[in-house]
């Protein structure tokens, strides 16, 4: 990283999270931010899963919004010794380390900001009135910091009801961008525009696959990543795994994960 990047990176490595974790999933993250930080990268979300055994999945990015494979190894080889020392969930895991998807959930002002003109869905802590979902195209995000709000043009609007909602952005629960043709579009572009720049001379990626893994060089923005060697697809969300299942042993395969951007699977 450059010197005159440093201050902007480090600015977009600061910027709290809108949307945080309860219970053992918030003191994970409580453990893992400072961590991410301290390797340049930033964390997104965390997430426990009991479907197929525990699953501990992280989200994380840098702060230009890219994340490769060795990314994923990078936060995975730093997370893990340390969650074992703190034994934060009892019964073995996955641990899954992955960038966000492109349908990547929306955690930062910066994040809605960047969202402009796409689909998202909303939910609220609190009803806004009489509801806390709201479906719909993000206009904009007025104001900063306390009073900053999100103005939504709502796709599910009755007769008669007002089609535009303002939403206190540290009232959101969970927010999301919807998966759809224009999401999809907006992330080949961004890809046909880095693979350009990484890789000069070879055909860039089709809209025929716009879920597989299209090499070593990150995706700016809510998109998908892969590395040489290791095949990763993209999954709603993102979910590429480093995988643990004990304390005890460790061994190393390349199983491909559907993936917004994911590491090999590391079973411990």
């Amino acid at each position: 990283m450059s010197s005159a990047t440093l201050p902007e990176a480090q600015s977009a490595l600061d910027e709290p999270r809108l949307v945080e974790e309860i219970g053992v999933a918030a003191r994970i993250a409580h453990i893992a931010q400072p961590i991410l930080a301290s390797h340049g990268y930033r964390l997104v979300r965390v997430k426990l899963s009991a479907q197929a055994g525990m699953t501990v999945q992280i989200m994380a990015e840098r702060p230009d919004g890219s994340m490769t494979v060795d990314d994923c190894e990078i936060v995975s080889g730093a997370l893990s010794p340390v969650l074992d020392v703190e034994d934060l969930v009892k019964s073995a895991y996955r641990l899954e380390v992955s960038s966000p998807g492109i349908d990547r959930p929306l955690v930062r002002i910066s994040d809605f900001r960047q969202a402009v003109a796409q689909e998202a869905r909303i939910e609220m802590r609190t009803a806004v009135g009489g509801r806390k979902r709201f479906p719909g195209r993000i206009i904009a995000v007025e104001e900063d910091g306390e009073c900053a709000k999100l103005i939504l043009e709502r796709s599910d609007a009755k007769p008669g009801e007002a089609r535009e909602a303002a939403l206190s952005l540290h009232d959101i629960a969970e927010a999301k961008l919807v998966l759809n043709e224009a999401l999809l579009r907006q992330s080949l572009r961004a890809a046909k525009a880095l693979w350009a720049d990484v890789r000069p001379g070879e055909a860039e990626p089709s809209m025929d696959t716009p879920d597989r893994g299209m090499g070593r060089g990150p995706r700016r923005g809510p998109g998908r990543f892969a590395g040489r060697g290791v095949e990763a697809r993209a999954l709603p969300g993102g979910a590429g795994p480093a995988l643990k299942e004990s304390r005890s042993k460790r061994a190393k395969s390349s199983t491909p994960q559907r993936s917004g951007a994911g590491s090999p699977e590391t079973r411990r």
